[in-house]
């Protein structure tokens, strides 16, 4: 198909396809004359993929582009197609943070913390410092209750990895690490609001 029916296939503008291929993020085309090329459905299925992390999952150009090359080139070993995910997610943090209360909090809660990178864990250090810093206690139990479900659902994730193919392993953890996180926190919220309507229904505070 010809890119002006390779935009009414995906649903993306055709300049916006040329800025994709100029940025690297979609392969080209097969060039059938010097002005012009081809392309088929493995264009359109990258062209949703592209408009899901960079829309969807609100990724930057830059970070799309340094996935989809983990995704067409993906690291040997199957811990490290995660760390792919997660730098791609990851906001800038101060990798001198004091991470030493971190270690205890995944150490008392039987997490591998050999097996978690310094930048998740000077996150998690520049969050518990944010709360504090807010003058927001946590209400007795309610860190661990936190690390308990993320850790259910961690395990529910990685127990999911396919092993038939690198491919589909790459797929499943890369992209629905990324694409499923904004997911997680919209059910957060969703399921506050359930929870404060069964506690408080439409009665005042007080």
């Amino acid at each position: 198909m010809r890119i002006s029916q390779l935009a009414t296939e995906s649903g993306v503008p055709v300049a916006t396809i040329k800025f994709y291929l100029r940025e690297g993020l979609l392969h080209d085309g097969e060039l059938t004359s010097a002005t012009q090329a081809s392309y088929d459905d493995s264009h359109v299925l990258r062209l949703r993929l592209i408009r899901a992390l960079v829309g969807g999952a609100g990724l930057s150009i830059a970070d799309a582009r340094e996935l989809l090359g983990g995704v067409d080139a993906p690291p040997q070993s199957g811990h490290d197609l995660l760390g792919i995910a997660h730098h791609a997610l990851a906001r800038p943090v101060d990798r001198s943070a004091d991470i030493a209360e971190v270690d205890a909090l995944l150490d008392g809660w039987g997490w591998v913390s050999d097996g978690c990178d310094d930048v998740g864990k000077a996150a998690v250090a520049e969050a518990l410092e944010g709360v504090r810093s807010a003058g927001f206690a946590f209400p007795d139990g309610m860190l661990d209750t936190y690390a308990r479900a993320m850790h259910e659902v961690a395990e529910a994730e990685i127990a999911g990895v396919p092993t038939d193919s690198t491919e589909s392993a790459v797929r499943y953890v890369v992209l629905g690490t990324v694409l499923v996180e904004p997911l997680l926190l919209a059910l957060r919220r969703l399921a506050q609001q359930s929870a404060s309507y069964e506690r408080f229904g439409a009665r005042p505070l007080g």
